[in-house]
């Protein structure tokens, strides 16, 4: 019954919380929080807003189940951005490459991509597991580095191309391609079904085999786990080359179903934005992913802010205090949870008489 009330108390609580810091933020800034809802929830079936938030939340989806598998077990992948970086432009470099039948090609431009992120944080993870490095810092180091060498990779005189004021990779050939979902006046990306399976084996993997469950432990407690017979280096070097699997695979829905190139001006951002609704979504897949429809329909609304004399960025500060209002709910929550759970068990502890014997 407690996790029952707390499983709804805290939803709410968060959503009340975040609806009242946000109205605030909109009256210090001049702006009315009724005319800033009403325009927002106004592009729901205006253009292509609907499938182009579906085609971001696919993306935002990927890279938040990334960072969730390093979170299950208190790892924290920072480092997301670089590796999904990384991975599409080595996997665009390889598909305008190779000239393979569709279907093929398609698949080795995803495996390629999935390599490359677990061979990208390969090294954080060994450092990790055989030298307790925090991952936080050699990741984020290493998107230093991917920055570096993504450049050096599409120069003209590597792998890329000169096209007008940009630098390209070879473009990928219509067999590379991911077919999309016609819908309307637009197209959702094919890899949106990719992403459902990716959230359905997340789900599979750490509710319904061993090593979810030496994953769970192992966030826990290592210690309590190691004592239970679970191999923690294991468990770390596995974790973190999944996650970086995973992130591999964050570039692919654009760069496959509208891109078909690696440029200079290719999208940033998306593994940083995954952080934050990896903690929205509260490492559930379900959660992860209505987080990442609210946060690229926030998105992609956000430009008809601007018509009513809003200013778009005040968006940023709503996705921000939605995130807080969550973390601090669902902390909130788990305490009140918790001191109830104790106080019960105290009064079910029969008390011995003063100068009873043992």
């Amino acid at each position: 019954m407690i996790r029952l009330r707390g499983a709804v108390v805290a939803p709410v609580l968060a959503i009340g919380f975040a609806a009242l810091l946000c109205a605030v933020a909109l009256m210090i800034s001049g702006a009315s929080p009724w005319t800033a809802l009403t325009t927002i929830l106004s592009q729901l079936g205006s253009g292509t807003v609907a499938v182009d938030t579906v085609n971001s939340a696919a993306v935002y989806y990927i890279a938040a189940l990334a960072v969730a598998i390093g979170f299950q077990m208190r790892l924290f992948n920072i480092g997301v951005e670089g590796q999904f970086r990384v991975a599409a432009c080595v996997a665009a470099i390889v598909g305008g490459t190779v000239v393979l039948p569709p279907v093929l090609h398609t698949v080795l431009i995803m495996v390629v991509a999935m390599l490359t992120g677990a061979a990208w944080i390969a090294i954080p993870a060994l450092l990790k597991a055989y030298r307790g490095v925090s991952e936080v810092i050699s990741t984020i180091m290493l998107n230093a580095i991917a920055t570096g060498l993504i450049a050096y990779l599409i120069r003209a005189e590597t792998f890329g191309e000169l096209r007008g004021n940009n630098i390209t990779t070879p473009p990928i050939p219509e067999s590379g391609w991911f077919p999309g979902i016609p819908v309307g006046n637009g197209q959702i990306f094919g890899m949106v079904v990719v992403a459902m399976v990716l959230g359905l084996g997340y789900w599979f993997l750490l509710g319904r085999t061993r090593f979810g469950f030496e994953l769970k432990a192992s966030g826990e407690s290592k210690t309590a786990a190691s004592a239970g017979g679970v191999n923690a280096r294991r468990t770390i070097l596995v974790a973190l080359l999944l996650s970086g699997a995973v992130a591999g695979l964050v570039g692919l829905p654009e760069l496959l179903g509208r891109d078909h190139a690696y440029t200079l001006s290719s999208p940033q951002g998306y593994g940083f934005t995954g952080i934050a609704i990896a903690l929205l979504g509260r490492n559930h897949p379900v959660g992860i992913a209505l987080g990442a429809l609210l946060w690229a329909f926030l998105d992609k609304s956000a430009v008809a802010l601007d018509v009513v004399g809003i200013p778009r960025e005040i968006v940023l500060i709503m996705q921000g205090l939605i995130v807080l209002s969550v973390v601090v709910a669902y902390e909130v929550v788990r305490r009140i949870e918790r001191r109830a759970e104790q106080r019960r068990v105290a009064a079910e502890v029969p008390h011995q008489p003063v100068g009873a014997s043992a």
